[in-house]
């Protein structure tokens, strides 16, 4: 069996955990103590979880969130989902096949009074918003309960490895994302007034001002005065034929297991959206060892930050814009994805499909938000706040300052500050969820003496980490604007301390050094893969801004500034001045893997399964729609499309869609009706005889 631990990280310290043993299906395996059930499987290569009732398809992980139940096991005899549920020495876990057993009736239970916290307020989501509004109560000593169904707070910033954008005195700007949750989880814990329950999933607001929480089994009810919902975002899915095989896998599942619990999930990851998702996500895999086969997007230029884009090229990553995926294939899981080209009216273009060998397929085409506890709150009259993507999709640089703001305004409503919410605030939060702006290529300054820093940073995005590490106070950016493109005022100020390179978030930075020779100048590169591939002596192969070789070198030194931005290698190569202003990367993935000359057949696109816990394609909804379905409940009671355990969540956006394919008037469609819990809870968890109290 192989064994996909990650066992050494170019950025990532591997912690030393307990091993434990378990059982799957009567077979003895090791996983870690306390992490989470599919990833000890897919650590054991395991990737199929059990099969559907419907039709038997093989059923594996999916959001690796708690948002669907594609991971469902059976954990000691009871249905769990794999991705939440921790795992312990001796656990026995077995496969779905089929609907699981009821336990036996074992006769009428006492239900057990349910816990009642009365809090000023109450925070759902220990991300970078929910965490930057505890900081801001914390600061005025507000009763605040902080809760999140993750064992560690940080969020999304805890699968985060690359260098944030923003500034460095606002948003940690130049700070990997997993140390910012460090930095604020250190703030907040000088907080008295803030507790924080961990594994602690919210599941429903009601009528009368209680939001429900479960711990541990445990059922508990809170009574805050304030509510903010900084639950985050989820993401959307797309409707293609084969996209519930096994390893097909929504992008932040792919972060949380390569960089939170350090599984390799696979060998070959094809990345589906030209988003900052999917572009860091990309990234995060060639950390992790994997091969990036290629990167698709519908659009013709990529959405996210351009340098996100750049440093894939570089690093041997082609990217397909103008294509979208056909459909991904394999028995059991996945084995090839077959992308083609569009015209400009969003048609597939004929004869231009092409097939690639991937055993992993990464869905990264956009985010919902995840608000429907402040929808329910604020239906039911409560005084609820919103914050981060629960309240507008943006950078958690954006997200830190909503929470901020969102904090403040809480205290104000509690009347335990008069400070008002400095309009800088305001200003900056609305800069940091700005799109990218246009690309301005320029050429390198033409001195060939003394020691100059080399922007490769061409759109204007909010970032200047550089302007505030330069010790001599050379770099500004046009008009000083936090999204102007970086400048030197006077080249003849660089020292070469170099700190500008190991800085930049986007790798866009070099040092040209002609002192020693003007004819073959010191170039200094950023680098953060692996550190043997850029050993001194070892030809490397550079790359220009759009990832073309521009020869081998040997390299000469590398060395880092440890102290200040570890993880970040500075590699040193002697080249011809010619060059020298256009080098910015290093090649890794050496070998493109070329598409097939005969693809896979085509699959009707009606087979693909829009509603995946209960297998209702695409052609089955359409034909709905075609009969005069105009109501998400009437489509519910005709084929069980949003009836699943998810409740919808993943199915819900790509309905709407179908609606809206076919022609449809949304304003003709009736919406579903929510369930009173967004998140499944056992009944004995209601009656408080399945966890009993926990401690807080």
């Amino acid at each position: 069996m192989i064994d996909r631990r990650i066992n050494k990280h170019p950025i990532l310290e591997i912690p030393d955990k307990k091993e434990v043993s378990f059982l799957w299906n009567g077979k003895k395996l090791s996983g870690l103590e306390g992490e989470m059930i599919s990833s000890a499987l897919l650590a054991n290569d395991i990737h199929i979880f059990g099969h559907h009732p419907k039709d038997g398809s093989p059923q594996g992980l999916f959001c690796a969130n708690g948002q669907c139940s594609q991971c469902l096991v059976i954990a000691d005899n009871v249905p769990v989902k794999g991705c939440m549920t921790p795992l312990h020495e001796g656990m026995i876990i077995e496969s779905v096949e089929g609907i699981p057993e009821l336990p036996a009736e074992d006769g009428p239970v006492k239900p057990h009074e349910i816990p009642l916290t009365d809090v000023d307020v109450l925070i759902i989501g220990a991300g970078p918003a929910g965490l930057s509004a505890a900081i801001e109560l914390g600061k005025l000593g507000i009763d605040t309960l902080l809760v999140d169904d993750k064992d560690r707070i940080g969020g999304k910033l805890v699968l985060q490895t690359h260098k944030f954008f923003g500034s460095v005195e606002d948003s940690h700007a130049g700070t990997r994302g997993f140390e910012i949750a460090s930095l604020l989880g250190n703030t907040l814990a000088e907080f008295s007034s803030v507790r924080t329950w961990l594994s602690t999933t919210a599941v429903g607001v009601f009528s009368d001002g209680i939001v429900g929480v479960v711990t541990d089994k445990s059922y508990r009810k809170i009574r805050p005065k304030k509510l903010l919902v900084a639950t985050g975002a989820r993401e959307r899915m797309l409707s293609f034929p084969g996209n519930t095989l096994p390893g097909v896998f929504g992008a932040g599942a792919f972060q949380t297991l390569v960089n939170r619990d350090l599984v390799r999930t696979s060998d070959k990851v094809f990345i589906v959206g030209g988003g900052n998702v999917g572009l860091i996500a990309a990234y995060h895999a060639i950390q992790a060892g994997i091969q990036v086969v290629g990167l698709v997007e519908a659009l013709p230029q990529v959405g996210g930050y351009k340098v996100h884009a750049d440093k894939l090229k570089r690093l041997g990553v082609p990217i397909y814009t103008s294509h979208t995926v056909v459909a991904a294939h394999g028995k059991d899981r996945v084995e090839s994805l077959t992308i083609a080209e569009l015209d400009r009216e969003w048609n597939i273009i004929p004869d231009s499909h092409k097939t690639f060998q991937a055993d992993t397929v990464l869905i990264a085409v956009g985010l919902a938000e995840v608000n429907e506890f402040y929808l329910k709150a604020r239906e039911w009259g409560m005084d609820v706040f919103v914050a981060g993507d629960a309240q507008e999709i943006a950078e958690a640089s954006a997200a830190m300052f909503t929470g901020k703001i969102e904090g403040l305004k809480i205290a104000k409503s509690l009347n335990r500050t008069r400070e008002t919410i400095p309009r800088e605030w305001e200003e900056k939060a609305q800069v940091l969820k700005s799109k990218p702006g246009p690309v301005s290529i320029e050429p390198p300054p033409e001195q060939p003496s003394g020691v100059m820093p080399i922007f490769h940073c061409y759109q204007e995005i909010a970032c200047n980490p550089c302007t505030s590490v330069c010790p001599e106070h050379a770099i500004h950016t046009r008009e000083d604007k936090i999204t102007g493109l970086p400048y030197m005022t006077d080249l003849s100020l660089c020292k070469g301390c170099l700190s500008c390179v190991a800085v930049c978030p986007g790798l866009a930075i070099t040092l040209v050094d002609y002192r020693k020779n003007p004819h073959r100048p010191t170039v200094t590169l950023p680098y953060e893969i692996w550190r043997e591939t850029v050993e001194i002596g070892q030809e490397i192969q550079v790359t220009d801004d759009n990832g073309t070789i521009i020869g081998n070198y040997p390299v000469k030194k590398v060395t880092s500034l440890k102290k200040k931005f570890p993880g970040t290698l500075l590699v040193q190569i002697e080249m011809e001045a010619e060059n020298a202003g256009k080098a910015i990367g290093i090649r890794v993935q050496k070998e493109e893997i070329k598409p097939d000359m005969v693809y896979e057949e085509d699959l009707p696109p009606d087979e693909a399964i829009v509603c995946r816990c209960e297998r209702v394609t695409a052609g089955e909804i359409r034909e709905a729609i075609q009969n005069g379905v105009r109501d998400m409940n009437h489509l519910k009671a005709i084929n069980r499309a949003g009836m699943g355990a998810c409740g919808s969540k993943t199915c819900r956006p790509m309905i709407w869609r179908l609606f809206k394919e076919e022609g449809i008037d949304l304003e003709q469609v009736t919406d579903r009706v929510d369930r009173p819990l967004f998140v499944e809870v056992p009944l004995g968890t209601f009656a408080g005889v399945l966890g009993g109290d926990s401690d807080e």
